[in-house]
């Protein structure tokens, strides 16, 4: 512990930088994502033509391992090798291909009587999308935000294989220096941002959803 503490204490305000990184690094690509996820979800939910192959495509993309999509994203947009957009990008497609699902399955979950009474009550499709399929979907769909944010936090370090300045930079360096705090530190940083990162998502799904409070 005391190594770990003299560790941090000699390279502070480079290791909150990274942290500070690291943070936007896996926060914008799920947010992103799933602004991208809910228009596509909802389209594979309303036309069965487009659903398997959409969701058989996305489940091919989410296969393809980090580190190449981390070499091939610069030659795709033409952007430098240490750019972090090609890093918010990978994850990105990375969180659209999971979440995609998770959305479709949350729309399939809405009970088809009521989606009829409120077609009954004179709700339009949009109406109806916003009013209750979202909000009732919100469950499932959070669901499926937890493992990308928590994914993305783990993603995100190997990021440090192509230089991008990330708390990634710590295993990097306790490999080189062939030194365990920087690695250890390096582990405990992530895995406290993954806890932070679920833990907040609960609390806005719970904060979200009161009803099923109140059904419980």
């Amino acid at each position: 512990m005391n190594q770990l503490w003299t560790y941090f204490t000699a390279h502070q305000d480079q290791i909150l930088g990274w942290a500070r990184t690291t943070v936007w690094l896996a926060a914008l690509p799920v947010m992103t994502g799933l602004a991208l996820a809910v228009p596509c979800g909802w389209l594979a939910h309303r036309h069965q033509a487009v659903r398997t192959p959409l969701t058989s495509g996305l489940g091919v993309l989410y296969t393809i391992p980090s580190l190449v999509m981390f070499l091939v994203i610069p030659e795709m947009l033409g952007t430098r090798i240490l750019s972090p957009f090609n890093v918010v990008t990978a994850l990105t497609l990375y969180t659209f291909a999971l979440l995609v699902r998770s959305v479709l399955d949350g729309l399939d979950s809405v009970p088809e009587p009521i989606l009829s009474t409120a077609t009954a009550m004179g709700h339009t499709t949009r109406q109806r999308l916003l009013s209750i399929q979202l909000p009732l979907a919100l469950p499932v769909i959070g669901a499926g935000v937890r493992v990308a944010a928590v994914s993305n936090v783990s993603l995100v370090s190997v990021a440090s294989m192509i230089g991008t300045a990330q708390l990634g930079q710590l295993f990097l360096a306790g490999n080189n220096t062939s030194s365990l705090p920087p690695i250890v530190l390096g582990l405990v940083s992530f895995a406290a941002f993954a806890l932070l990162f679920d833990l907040a998502l609960l609390a806005a799904i719970r904060l979200l959803t009161p009803w099923r409070a109140v059904t419980r």
